[in-house]
């Protein structure tokens, strides 16, 4: 069970604190330097329904009764591998074809594919326990791997099958990232048999690689069976400390063992030590929101400015990913800013599965530390409207590689990249840009172009489909702080808005239930009261609201610190 906050009781009365604040109270904001130089209003502008693209997507690649060329996208593995039951998996790329049931018996499919789907679609309120006679989420325990010793998920069932196993055992964030994935996944799906058991050992493997490590972390991976780590042709991957830290501080959340909140505390401390960025594809925005819940949950006081700015600004040194960070470019007559990837790869090279991923961790962050909600705000209008541009229906067919395909993409499975320049590649492309493309034919002679549309991307769409809410104002759009933020405890519904106009707009709140009032944590004024339906909100110009649905009959008293509503905390800071 999730662990509650544990209120001590008080000897002298409590100081009941209500409703007024003047201005001089709001929080001041902490800008990110490469935010700044993103527009406030992108243009060209739309914003996706992206709790629909989720819903859609999961119906369609989860529907074993398609047929026709490249269909269906998922088959049934039935070799037994870790555990004997039957598994499932999906191809990386449309037509990939190092995959499908008849390829390497059915056993080469990908961890990360697998749990984003099923993370994405549990955001987005789909129970994949139980969905057309499956339960997907018992079936990928498979990635557990004992086999081999390692005692952790990962990326594939068994080693390198047919020396394919993309990222097994030899590139750091393939061996922990899945592991983060079925934390969340088993967060989301807390009762399924033998999940429990899993989680623990992985914590303790992961605390064991922490304590080896003592500091360490400049190798390209770890091996967890020999408790070492190892260095190759890969760069060094010192953010695999964001990765170890996630999961400790969620196994403490989860299992209560001191053990692991030291971990977590351990591995963050690891990473706040580099002296460069050593951003490699996914992990280091988890180390900012660690670091903001140990400050704002556990009395530490982590300066986490530099994990931002090492994943905003992207990494450049030694033994590092050059060039990996996130986008803030104008590319042709479009706005691409807040995609993550490469910014220097063919002039830049963004992904959608990492874009997707950095709001996992960015978003809740505020709610630890509303000091960086402006800047988060930001970022996620431009990241939200940009990302629509990997899907073939939502960019012109000039700009992308294959638009004969869109009806097979049904603009829920998106291309795998999109690219500023590819003249390098197609030379008949010059002077187009950008360009949505993706990198499958180039995995393995023979793979079709089709496989440049990634499902391998599109299944963490569930992310932005929980995370992201349209309001009645274009471009003002309202944030789930609590959509994942895994493992937390008791919140009330938290939600960040941004406006990034530069006059104060006024938005429809809607909501229906219970009568709550309205606060404002960055203002620290409440909004609204009694309300039970739709309310009415100044939003003032480039600023944003943190608001929190507080039960009308819970007053918001200062305790030891926080601000507290009944037994739940509404503010840390």
């Amino acid at each position: 069970m999730i662990r509650k906050l544990k209120i001590p009781v008080l000897i002298i009365a409590v100081m009941i604190i209500m409703i007024s604040c003047s201005t001089d109270k709001t929080i001041e904001q902490i800008s990110i330097s490469r935010v700044e130089t993103m527009p406030y209003l992108p243009e060209p502008y739309k914003m996706l329904d992206w709790k629909e693209v989720a819903i859609n997507y999961d119906q369609y690649v989860f529907d074993h009764d398609l047929s026709g060329n490249y269909l269906p996208f998922i088959w049934l593995d039935n070799s037994g591998r870790n555990f004997p039951q039957q598994t499932f998996g999906l191809y990386t790329a449309i037509g990939d074809i190092r995959q499908g049931p008849y390829t390497y018996n059915g056993e080469f499919h990908e961890a990360i594919n697998s749990l984003g789907a099923l993370m994405g679609a549990g955001l987005v309120g789909i129970d994949k326990t139980d969905q057309d006679g499956f339960n997907y989420v018992k079936m990928v325990q498979n990635y557990f791997n004992t086999d081999n010793g390692w005692n952790i998920i990962m990326n594939n069932t068994s080693a390198r099958v047919g020396n394919l196993g993309g990222g097994y055992g030899r590139d750091w964030w393939y061996d922990v990232f899945p592991n983060v994935l079925y934390f969340a996944v088993a967060d989301l799906f807390p009762d399924v048999e033998r999940t429990d058991s899993i989680l623990r050992i992985v914590a303790d493997q992961f605390y064991k690689a922490d304590s080896v490590l003592a500091g360490d972390y400049h190798y390209s991976f770890f091996d967890y069976s020999a408790m070492e780590g190892k260095q190759s042709h890969i760069p060094f991957q010192e953010d695999a400390a964001a990765g170890h830290a996630w999961v400790l501080l969620a196994a403490y959340e989860k299992f209560g063992d001191e053990r692991y909140l030291e971990g977590a505390r351990s591995s963050l401390e690891a990473l706040l030590s580099q002296e460069e960025s050593r951003f490699y594809e996914v992990l280091m925005p988890f180390g900012a929101y660690v670091a903001a819940r140990l400050n704002a949950q556990h009395d530490e006081d982590y300066d986490f400015h530099s994990i931002l700015d090492w994943t905003f600004d992207g990494a450049f040194g030694e033994n590092s990913r050059n060039g990996w960070g996130v986008i803030s470019e104008r590319w042709g007559d479009y706005d691409v800013h807040g995609l993550q990837g490469s910014i220097i790869h063919n002039g830049g090279f963004a992904f959608l599965m990492n874009t997707f991923d950095m709001a996992w961790p960015l978003v809740p962050m505020v709610r630890y530390d509303p000091r960086y909600a402006d800047a988060v705000g930001k970022w996620m209008l431009n990241a939200a409207s940009a990302a629509r541009l990997f899907y073939a229906n939502e960019i012109s067919d000039d700009h992308q590689s294959l638009p004969q395909y869109k009806n097979l993409t049904r603009n829920v499975i998106a291309y795998e990249g999109l690219i500023k320049s590819d003249l390098f590649d197609r030379p008949e492309m010059e002077g187009v840009s950008p360009v949505a493309v993706g990198d499958g034919p180039k995995w393995i002679d023979g793979n079709p172009d089709v496989s440049q549309f990634s499902l391998y991307g599109s299944s963490h769409v569930g992310i932005f489909g929980s995370i992201i809410q349209k309001t009645n104002v274009e471009r003002i759009l309202k944030l789930d702080c609590l959509a994942t933020d895994f493992y937390r405890q008791e919140a009330y519904p938290t939600y960040l808005i941004f406006n990034p106009y530069d006059s104060q707009q006024e938005i429809d709140y809607f909501y229906h239930g219970p009568a709550v009032y309205l606060y404002d944590v960055l203002h620290r004024e409440v909004l609204a009261e009694n309300v039970t339906g739709t309310s009415h909100i100044k939003i003032p110009g480039k600023k944003s609201r943190l608001i929190v649905e507080i039960p009308q009959e819970h007053k918001l008293e200062r305790r030891n610190g926080l601000w507290m509503a009944g037994n739940v905390v509404v503010a840390y800071q």
